[in-house]
C-alpha cells in the first residue's frame, strides 16, 4: 500500500526538520492514537546528516480476523532514518522486531515552506507491505490509518516543542 500524508506546522521548515532529528522530541509524543510513545534507540551525527533509530509499537484495535494470525502485542518495529538537515529531507525504512518476513516499509519525508509564507508543510510518503494470507490488506489499512492519525496529532506537539526550544 502506497501512502502520502501531509502535515502543516506553524514552525518554520528548518525548525521542523531539526525537531524530528532531536531525540527529546519523541519523549513528548505521549498518548497518541494507535502508536505508543516512540523510544529512541540510537542517534548519530555525520555533518548535516543525522541517523536515528526509533522503536514504535502499534497499540490500535484490530479485527478478530487479523488477531487470529497476528499478535497485536508483537506489532513493533524500529524506524531507521537518515535526516538530511541541509535539504530538510528524511529517508527511512522499518525493521520489524517480529514477523520480519511479513512487514516491509520505507519512504521519505520532505519539509518545505508553506505556500502562504508562514509555517511549513511536511510531506511523508511511503510504501507499506504486509504479507499475511487473507488479512494482509486489512493490517496495512490499520497501520496506515494509525499512522495518519499519529502524524496529524504530532503537529501540535512539534509546534510546542519548537516554540519551547526558541524560548
Amino acid at each position: 500500500m502506497d501512502f502520502t500524508v501531509t502535515q502543516t506546522f506553524d514552525a518554520d521548515p528548518d525548525a521542523v526538520a531539526h525537531a524530528y532529528a532531536t531525540p527529546d522530541l519523541y519523549e513528548h509524543m505521549i498518548g497518541l492514537p494507535k502508536l505508543d510513545t516512540p523510544e529512541v534507540l540510537d542517534r548519530r551525527e555525520d555533518n548535516d546528516l543525522v541517523h536515528l533509530q526509533v522503536r514504535h509499537r502499534f497499540v490500535g484495535d484490530l479485527s478478530p480476523a487479523v488477531t487470529a494470525v497476528i499478535d497485536p502485542r508483537r506489532l513493533t518495529w524500529v524506524e531507521h532514518s537518515t535526516h538530511d538537515l541541509a535539504n530538510r529531507t528524511v529517508r527511512y525504512h522499518l525493521v520489524p522486531d517480529h514477523y520480519p518476513d511479513r512487514l516491509r516499509s520505507s519512504g521519505s519525508c520532505a519539509v518545505a515552506a508553506s505556500g502562504s509564507g508562514v509555517g511549513s508543510v511536511r510531506t511523508v510518503t511511503g510504501r507499506l507491505r504486509v504479507r499475511a494470507m487473507v488479512v494482509g490488506t486489512a493490517v496495512e489499512r490499520a497501520i496506515v490509518s494509525g499512522l495518519r492519525e499519529h502524524l496529524a496529532d504530532e503537529v501540535s506537539i512539534v509546534d510546542r516543542f519548537v516554540a519551547g526550544a526558541d524560548a
